[in-house]
């Protein structure tokens, strides 16, 4: 029985040398193992995903194709199955293919290539790459038949999909007529809100149908907006779950018996998702969503050369849970939470962001905005007085002023500190409608909760104040004062105005955008539907319709405000994100 080694890495787009250094320190750590088979994830080499650089950088391929004779040369006494982007050098197909090329004792004796070709969601493998339309060999190894799929090769099975399936063919079931022993997938998967247990029931669905063991292996890291949380594994031919990779952090695993470790998942990821109603699909999904935030801040940071975070402290929820995010994933002493009150901020709020500080223990202090705001105002007036335009009777210069001069504030300390990024606290919630200032809170290097809900958000910081090491560092009025910028004051009853005095309440919104993403209902299905907060809530079918005609008026006019969300993590079933989301500024939906 062959000795295999599961090289679960973490790579970056277009650095070969870095990449390639990576893949050579580890099949040389597998040849002291005395390892007969070392496995890397998809397109290890050039790094996944990788936009358009190869397409136009075209030097980077021609160092690949050389990296890999070099890593070839390095193969004495191992076979190393290493994925990379393989020219086609045909000009009527695609430039590329997406292959594994099998290297043995110094020589790259077969390459595997990439059958079927995601084009939906996050995947655009299309632009760039041609479909194989041949099975590929099988890898014979010390008597031991191997078969090789790459990621999405394995997602067509009939039997598991039914009638959900999106190609013509199923590369498993060809392969398999060449009666391979083992079935290897080289893959780079994204985490995903309900994936895991797709994965994990296709998987373990294939292994015992066929009676082959099932060797996944999957990349770690993170890339503008994806996080791969690796957890790599093997089952056996029974289809049973017989070893897993680490989650969310490379690992070198080694097995000669196709059994070792199962190391755990975040809690509630391998549980299945229904889909029927919002609440339950995200009280399974806070753990995931938690460490795979945690991973792409830390990831996005350290592949930018940046350590230290500048935020605004408001004291809303926002705001602290992204402050209790970063200080998780860089250090308490490598962030900056900045309280910038202005003359209607709340004396509670001031003593929430400052306790919340105290308690993460992270760098805290005030910049006032009153003394700045006046000057604006006047500087403002000016210009209205001198230029003849039709001025809104409910203008929001004001508000927003005050947004953008945080921003302003935020990106001039991180230009005054070495390696330091100013944070976006912008929810996917308010990104919908647009209930967020371009250049205000939306603005930063990057947005950590971009693609969460406001009623997932209440929940995960619950979770957070529970499950961290130092608990209940979200002050519990900050949990249960309603959401709100703070900027205007209602005159009707003295006080600041709230989010959903503007809008509508956010539980009614967040399944609103639940419904809409996961199950494609339009207009007319919205009004149909029994939302839960009608359940609880009187709620006449005239303020229901209103809502819902209010929020598809905002996403509209939100729609730019989508096109220029900093870099995020992708955590919900579906999102916004541009890099799985496109909708023409210019549309119209409902």
């Amino acid at each position: 029985m062959n000795k295999i080694i599961i090289s679960q890495i973490n790579t970056i787009a277009g650095d070969i040398s870095f990449n390639k250094e990576k893949i050579l320190e580890c099949i040389k750590k597998a040849k002291n193992q005395k390892a007969d088979l070392i496995i890397f994830p998809e397109l290890a080499l050039i790094g996944y995903p990788f936009g358009d650089i190869f397409i136009r950088h075209k030097s980077i391929i021609e160092r690949e194709l050389k990296a890999l004779n070099d890593i070839a040369k390095n193969t004495e006494n191992i076979t190393a199955l290493v994925g990379f982007a393989e020219p086609t050098k045909d000009a009527n197909k695609k430039p590329f293919y997406n292959s594994v090329a099998v290297i043995q004792n110094g020589k790259i004796i077969d390459t595997v290539r990439k059958r079927l070709l995601p084009n939906y969601s996050e995947f655009n493998d299309y632009r760039y790459f041609e479909p194989s339309d041949k099975v590929s060999k099988i890898l014979e190894l010390n008597g031991e038949k191997f078969g090789i799929l790459v990621c999405e090769d394995s997602f067509n099975d009939k039997s598991f999909f039914k009638d959900k399936c999106i190609y013509k063919i199923d590369p498993v079931k060809e392969l398999m007529e060449q009666k391979p022993q083992t079935l290897i997938n080289c893959s780079c998967s994204p985490s995903r809100c309900g994936k895991e247990y797709i994965k994990n029931g296709l998987f373990s669905s294939i292994a015992k149908k066929y009676k082959v063991n099932y060797i996944y292996v999957n990349q770690a890291g993170y890339a503008d907006n994806l996080c791969f949380d690796g957890a790599s594994r093997i089952y056996n031919t029974n289809g049973e779950l017989t070893l897993r990779a680490k989650s969310f952090e490379e690992d070198f695993v080694i097995t000669d018996n196709f059994q070792g470790e199962i190391n755990p998942l975040p809690e509630g990821s391998d549980k299945k998702f229904e889909l029927i109603d919002l609440k339950s699909d995200y009280e399974k999904d806070l753990d995931r969503t938690y460490k795979s935030i945690i991973f792409g801040i830390r990831e996005y940071f350290r592949k930018n050369g940046f350590k230290k975070a500048v935020l605004g402290l408001s004291g809303g929820l926002d705001s602290s849970i992204c402050a209790v995010l970063l200080s998780d994933a860089l250090g308490k002493e490598n962030v900056w939470g900045i309280s910038m009150p202005s003359r209607i901020t709340s004396k509670e709020s001031k003593n929430d962001a400052k306790l919340l500080a105290e308690n993460l223990g992270i760098n805290f202090f005030e910049i006032p905005l009153a003394d700045a705001i006046d000057p604006l105002k006047s500087m403002l007036n000016t210009a209205f007085t001198n230029i003849e335009t039709e001025k809104f009777e409910k203008s929001t210069t004001i508000e927003n002023l005050q947004a953008r001069l945080r921003a302003t504030l935020l990106w001039s300390i991180s230009n005054e500190h070495k390696q330091m990024l100013p944070i976006a606290t912008s929810d996917k919630s308010e990104a919908y409608i647009g209930y967020a200032t371009v250049n205000g809170d939306m603005s930063g290097g990057f947005a950590p909760i971009a693609d969460v809900t406001k009623t997932k958000l209440f929940a995960l910081g619950d979770f957070l104040n529970k499950n961290r090491a130092h608990k209940n560092a979200i002050p519990q009025a900050i949990l249960e004062k309603p959401p709100g910028a703070e900027l205007k004051i209602n005159p009707k009853t003295g006080k600041t105005v709230c989010a959903e005095e503007e809008n509508m309440p956010y539980e009614f919104l967040d399944e609103i955008i639940w419904n809409v993403e996961t199950k494609g209902y339009g207009f007319d299905e919205l009004i149909k539907h029994e939302f839960y907060y009608e359940k609880n809530n009187n709620l006449s079918i005239e303020q229901k319709k209103e809502w819902i005609n209010k929020f598809y008026w905002k996403s509209k006019c939100a729609v730019y405000k989508w096109h220029i969300i900093p870099p995020s993590v992708v955590v919900d079933v579906k999102s916004i994100n541009s890099v799985e989301y496109r909708q023409p500024i210019i549309s119209k939906v409902n």
